[in-house]
């Protein structure tokens, strides 16, 4: 915080005067006047102390003032200087009955205590050093009112805060200067009824708590009414993905089975932990912040809660099943990981790694299609019992088919007679409205089937079509993106029926896959059908409609010549360049180009350059994985061709500096495997002119020397580095080379740790409130690889002290960081 009042703090009035005494009107006067405020501003610096009083209070100074004097004294701290986003405090001395601070230059700002002693603002966003004035005035009730000025000069936005080492502590460790508040535990109830959280495997109705595994969250304001407010910062539900389960801690004494078969009650509890929750969170005194565990905004999305399909595909046979027989209807979501958003105010949710939760045999090919085959394959519908046997569960009612639907092999005579087109109504794009719960959520089939790992959007232009940007979550898979057909129109973002606005924007597009080329250039290719190779004649797949396609997005990227990338997850935008970014977290299967791959291997290419061994491990491929930007020719979300760079390579900073350590990280920017990527919001000064990335890890590779993290950046632009040439080194000991394009290297005033998370925990999912003075992050699966015996890690009840009971079993959670100054967080 800067305290203008503090000696040394830029001008001092020394031994000369500064304070302007004038003789205007009195207080009095000004009251019988009764000046507006322009008419007061014109008179200048004395009468604006008295202008900007209401009258009543005037009257009330007037009653209870003894007048010192002819006229009060006052003066103001001295001048001073600060940067964007931190909080300002203007302190004023004297005696008077009436007290004024007006800003008479620079970018305005909102002053709050503008009618006493000491007043506050934040500093607002600069490009360069930008000075603010101020007047303080004061009046009393027969003597004349006085008058000083106060300049602030603001520069542009820094990382202000120190970064913080990495650990091993099972807490959330973040700078010093701010507060941790603990919110929206596993387990915690959000609706009326539900019993409190004993947290020792016996709690039932997830449906009626927080989930497991939180993931990527997003903030939707509310007014004091209870309606949608985009602006508050105050008030506001939390929209929260719940990816996947820490299984051993939701049963007593961990998941069992009767002779192969799962009981229904613990089913029941692992898929009501997965899908989307919405909660009602507000700021109380002194900055608290706390759920309202009775909203009537509070819900709960699952795995089984009824959904509808929007878009090219819904109806078709492709979807059809014995629960929806005409290929429209949907059941829950589930294995939500990253998000989006869109500027009408709804939640996009992606549906990621789905496909390991269906039973299928090898033997599974009886009444199966080449091309059905080939699709399961190519998506992973393979061979097993599914991730937790749900399909095993003998319902005690027959006709519940919320367990047999996990079960994709063929058993009756057609596909509306069983369950084999199932993995079909997963990996889609999902739209919630989360402030009308009798809506029910649409799957935006125009967006294509993957693992998608978020959805997130490009910048809305007047007249321009819009455009989300997806990555296809698991290794060598592709970054996709979907433009609207119909361009954007800008009321749309205040329409009440939220989800027609999707449908608008949504339901009638074209997807394209990137393909990256050597020399920093880079196109898209569009998925559609009878262009680019996607057609019947592509032996893998013989395409015959567009609904295969979107069905099929990968067989028709591969068809397409899309460029293979080291496991794509999040995508952000900035919200002033317009540069896409997307996380590679890593690539045990990139080999050198001196080695022969294997099917599921790829030879670097210049947008996957490195092949490398992190030791402990003793493999080799990408282990800490890198994040890559890109910018639109012409800066439009419409182009079909990019250039782009690698921003900054994850590694130890002991790393070879030459072809590993690329970015020059030090030990207070080292990470590995980013994942989670968020730009701060450009409502306040962090998402302006620079804009804060914030990103996080979800890590193995690094694990032996810290916990995973959240780093804070302020990049530069695509193309701010050049060439660089990588020598990598096989198993053999044969070394090549690979060319690529590198982001300018990280420097200690663009990149530093900001957060390190609990034992065997990852971080994932980040937001700010509209003013950037309150950050919500999403702490998952601490203590993944304990046991409910043996917990490895107690958080958050460990939180407060560092330590917890030896049984306490660890809980997912979001975690709230204020700035205890009140400053926007990061700056």
């Amino acid at each position: 915080m800067t305290n203008l009042t503090e000696t040394g703090a830029g001008y001092t009035d020394g031994d000369v005067d500064t304070n302007i005494h004038n003789t205007g009107p009195t207080l009095n006067t000004l009251i019988d006047q009764r000046y507006s405020r322009r008419q007061t501003l014109q008179r200048g610096g004395a009468a604006i102390a008295a202008a900007t009083m209401g009258g009543s209070v005037l009257a009330a100074c007037d009653s209870n003032f003894t007048d010192p004097g002819e006229g009060p004294t006052i003066s103001a701290g001295s001048s001073g200087a600060t940067t964007s986003g931190k909080p300002v405090t203007l302190t004023g001395t004297g005696s008077a009955a009436a007290y004024s601070w007006t800003q008479i230059a620079g970018p305005t700002v909102t002053l709050t205590g503008a009618d006493t002693l000491t007043a506050t603002f934040i500093a607002p966003s600069v490009s360069t050093a930008t000075t603010l004035s101020f007047q303080f005035a004061g009046a009393n009730n027969t003597g004349p009112a006085t008058g000083t000025k106060v300049d602030v000069v603001i520069s542009p936005a820094v990382l202000g805060f120190a970064a913080v080492a990495k650990n091993k502590l099972d807490v959330v460790s973040v700078p010093a200067g701010y507060t941790v508040t603990v919110i929206n535990r596993t387990g915690d109830p959000i609706l009326s009824g539900v019993a409190a959280y004993k947290n020792d495997g016996t709690d039932t109705n997830f449906a009626g708590r927080i989930g497991d595994h939180g993931d990527a969250l997003y903030w939707f304001g509310l007014s004091a009414t209870g309606t949608r407010d985009a602006t508050s910062s105050t008030r506001g539900l939390l929209v929260q993905n719940h990816e996947n389960i820490n299984q051993q801690y939701l049963h007593v004494a961990g998941a069992t089975s009767v002779g192969g078969a799962r009981p229904e009650s613990e089913a029941i509890k692992e898929i009501e932990c997965h899908g989307v929750s919405v909660t009602e969170v507000t700021e109380g005194a002194n900055r608290a912040w706390a759920v309202n565990a009775t909203s009537t905004f509070n819900r709960r999305i699952t795995p089984s809660t009824p959904m509808v399909f929007n878009g090219p595909v819904k109806g078709a046979d492709l979807l059809k099943t014995a629960f929806a027989t005409n290929g429209t209807a949907g059941r829950g979501t589930i294995n939500n990981c990253a998000n989006g958003n869109t500027p009408w105010g709804t939640a996009i949710t992606c549906e990621e790694n789905w496909a390991g939760y269906f039973r299928r045999a090898s033997t599974d090919t009886a009444g199966r299609t080449a091309k059905e085959l080939a699709a399961l394959n190519r998506y992973g519908v393979t061979s097993g019992s599914g991730s937790y046997s749900w399909s095993t569960v003998v319902a005690a009612d027959a006709t519940n088919t919320l367990f047999r639907r996990w079960d994709a092999r063929v058993s009756g005579a057609t596909a509306t007679d069983d369950f084999r087109n199932e993995p079909n109504q997963f990996g889609w794009v999902v739209e919630i409205d989360p402030y009308d719960k009798t809506k029910a959520p649409r799957k935006r089939t125009a967006l294509g089937r993957m693992g998608h790992e978020g959805c997130f959007p490009g910048a809305f232009v007047v007249g321009r079509k819009p455009a989300w940007y997806m990555g296809d979550d698991a290794t060598n898979e592709y970054l996709y993106k979907f433009v609207s057909n119909t361009a954007w129109v800008a009321a749309d973002a205040d329409a009440t029926d939220r989800l027609a606005i999707g449908d608008k924007y949504m339901d009638a597009g074209t997807l394209y896959v990137a393909v990256f080329n050597a020399d920093g250039t880079g196109s898209w290719k569009a998925l559609t059908y009878g262009t680019n190779g996607i057609d019947a004649s592509y032996a893998p797949y013989a395409f015959s409609s567009q609904i295969e396609v979107l069905v099929n997005p990968r067989l028709a990227a591969d068809a397409a010549g899309a460029t293979p990338m080291d496991r794509p997850e999040w995508t952000a935008v900035n919200p002033v360049t317009g540069e896409v970014y997307l996380t590679l977290t890593n690539n045990a299967n990139r080999v050198t180009t001196a080695d022969t791959p294997t099917s599921s291997q790829r030879r670097t290419d210049a947008a996957n350059p490195r092949v490398y061994v992190d030791l402990p491990s003793t493999s080799r491929g990408n282990r800490n994985g890198h994040i890559i930007r890109l910018r639109e020719t012409g800066d439009t979300t419409e182009a079909t061709g990019f250039t782009w760079d690698i921003y900054l390579f994850g590694a130890g900073s002991d790393l070879d500096a030459t072809n590993v350590n690329v970015s020059g990280l030090t030990a207070d920017q080292d990470f590995s495997s980013p994942d989670g990527l968020y730009f701060s919001r450009a409502s306040n000064a962090a998402g302006k002119v620079k804009p804060l990335l914030w990103f996080q890890t979800d890590d193995g590779a690094y694990t032996d020397v810290t916990n995973c993290m959240m780093l804070a950046a302020m990049p530069g632009t695509v193309g701010d580095g050049g060439a660089r040439t990588i020598t990598n080194t096989n198993g053999a000991g044969v070394t090549s080379t690979q060319a690529t394009r590198v982001g300018a290297a990280a420097t200690a005033a663009t990149l530093k740790r900001f957060l390190v998370g609990p034992v065997e925990c990852e971080i994932t999912g980040v937001d700010t409130t509209p003013d950037g003075r309150t950050l919500f992050v999403g702490i998952q699966h601490p203590g993944e690889g304990g046991t409910a015996a043996a917990p490895s890690s107690h958080w958050p009840d460990s939180q407060a002290t560092g330590t917890a009971g030896a049984t306490i079993r660890p809980r997912s959670a979001v975690v709230v960081i204020t700035k205890n100054d009140g400053g926007l967080v990061g700056l």
